[in-house]
């Protein structure tokens, strides 16, 4: 099942096929809007040429890797930060998966196994690790035992609350709009 994100086909491709790239979309997702992250691993690629492989991330030289980057346009709003939380994320990969993203969900045994490994990854806390394993879920079918209730609120069918639930533009607006809403209630439950 590939993903169908409302970004460029080669971005989405990429996304579906390694594993490396999906999580480093997860990782910048913070502080950009949705697209910007979900198409900085392919930018990444076009920059160097190829597509990355995780030991070649994790071996680059930090500065050269904060320079790709740093090129405008920046891969996310922080890219010096950015750049060395992906080497931090690539290092994992390689040192405790054998360099093979896809294992961290492959050899989980349950959706609990899979959220706390996800939750140890650099820039992954809890409502992340839930968001990536609803994404895996729900637009990659891979679910492991278990995975609804480990992706918590994120995982319900038909909620609309994060970019596990968004295939088009459509269903981006409606997230938006869930986020827009939640964040207003939050602001008027502080105030009182």
């Amino acid at each position: 099942m590939p993903l169908s994100l409302p970004i460029g086909r080669e971005a989405n491709d990429l996304l579906s096929r390694d594993g490396f790239a999906l999580l480093l979309a997860m990782m910048l997702d913070q502080q950009v809007p949705m697209e910007k992250a979900f198409t900085s691993p392919y930018q990444l690629a076009l920059r160097l040429g190829h597509e990355p492989a995780a030991e070649e991330v994790a071996g680059m030289d930090p500065e050269a890797l904060a320079a790709v980057f740093a090129a405008r346009p920046a891969l996310h709003r922080f890219p010096k930060a950015m750049a060395a939380r992906a080497q931090e994320l690539a290092r994992i990969v390689v040192t405790r998966y054998g360099g093979d993203a896809t294992a961290i969900w492959a050899t989980a045994a349950s959706g609990a196994e899979l959220k706390a490994r996800l939750a140890e990854l650099p820039g992954f806390g809890p409502s992340k690790a839930q968001i990536t394993i609803a994404l895996l879920g729900k637009q990659l079918g891979i679910r492991p035992a278990g995975w609804r209730e480990a992706a918590g609120p994120f995982g319900a069918d038909g909620s609309r609350a994060s970019v596990a639930d968004i295939t088009d533009e459509a269903s981006l607006e409606a997230v938006r709009s869930f986020k827009r809403q939640a964040k207003a209630g939050k602001a008027a439950a502080s105030d009182r």
